[in-house]
């Protein structure tokens, strides 16, 4: 079982978005101290409460400040970009970094009409989508029309960032699978991408796991909540225990805590053996946010040490 972190450089109330990458590079350097496997950046456009909107960009400065960790995006949203410019942008960073990058590709138009507008860019249907995602691996395996500079000597690990049909479309190209949310519990789903991917299979469960006090996982229960009736997702606050909130966001917020592995070491193990045994997971991928930047490295420090440790079965 190999554990890995997702940072989508999350801001905080009061702080510069500038802030938050500091954050995100500062984390990546203590997950390699700690032993996690990869560690990726996300990508959202003009979103407040997120500062990544350039994975390549954030990945070459994470990559710059490690050394051994893999770096990669969870994920590269294809509709977004140019198979081409893609292509370019991993070429020249598994250049200058051989061996630590990886690609995950996800199909998720931006945030509101105003930022796909901006981008050019419109919700692409199955065929579209498995059109360019074909041919942005012909430019990484030197098939493609034209030849991607710097020329990739080695191979780019490329992930897909699946729900439904994308969980189908990675089972029948047998790429690895990065999944979370109501899919881990769709057994049915998650059994037809291993018997369609067969040997290729690796299923990447993403999930909120925060080791600590239960409260941790509440900042970002609120912002979900605020987003859902506000339509713009907006930076951490900390937690106000006299925070007026609506029926309907009270509702949101109870049903994020509920998706959200979090507690002491005992609980947390327990959480994520149950984990393992309903999805099969190859490998964990935590992309737990909180407002307290302390609490959320100590936790990650304590999920390094109880997966190391073995406490959970899914260390062992």
């Amino acid at each position: 079982m190999r554990l890995s972190l997702l940072d989508r450089s999350r801001t905080r109330a009061g702080e510069p978005d500038s802030a938050a990458l500091r954050h995100t590079v500062a984390r990546a350097r203590r997950a390699e101290q700690l032993g996690y496997h990869r560690f990726w950046v996300a990508e959202h456009h003009a979103v407040p409460g997120i500062a990544s909107g350039s994975p390549p960009v954030l990945m070459a400065a994470v990559a710059a400040a490690t050394a051994r960790i893999r770096i990669g995006s969870g994920g590269i949203m294809l509709p977004n970009h140019q198979p081409l410019v893609v292509a370019e942008q991993v070429a020249m960073l598994a250049a200058l970094y051989p061996g630590r990058i990886d690609l995950g590709i996800g199909r998720s138009p931006g945030f509101t009409a105003p930022v796909r507008r901006a981008l050019r860019a419109a919700a692409a249907d199955d065929d579209a989508f498995r059109a360019d995602l074909a041919e942005l691996r012909s430019f990484l395996d030197g098939t493609g029309p034209v030849t991607v500079r710097p020329r990739p000597e080695r191979s780019v690990p490329l992930f897909l960032l699946a729900t439904g049909a994308g969980l189908r479309l990675a089972g029948d190209l047998g790429l690895p699978a990065v999944v979370g949310g109501p899919v881990l519990d769709d057994r049915a789903a998650l059994a037809d991408y291993r018997e369609r991917a067969g040997d290729a299979a690796h299923l990447v469960v993403s999930a909120d796991v925060l080791v600590g006090h239960p409260d941790l996982a509440l900042s970002e229960a609120w912002a979900l909540a605020a987003a859902r009736s506000t339509g713009e997702f907006p930076p951490l606050e900390p937690p106000d225990p006299d925070r007026r909130t609506t029926a309907r966001q009270r509702e949101v917020v109870a049903r994020a805590l509920a998706r959200t592995l979090a507690g002491d070491s005992d609980t947390v193990a327990e959480l994520l053996d149950d984990l393992v045994d309903r999805t099969g997971a190859d490998e964990l991928m935590v992309s737990s946010s909180t407002w307290d930047s302390e609490a959320l490295a100590e936790s990650d420090a304590a999920l390094a040490r109880l997966l190391v440790g073995g406490r959970a079965r899914t260390g062992a």
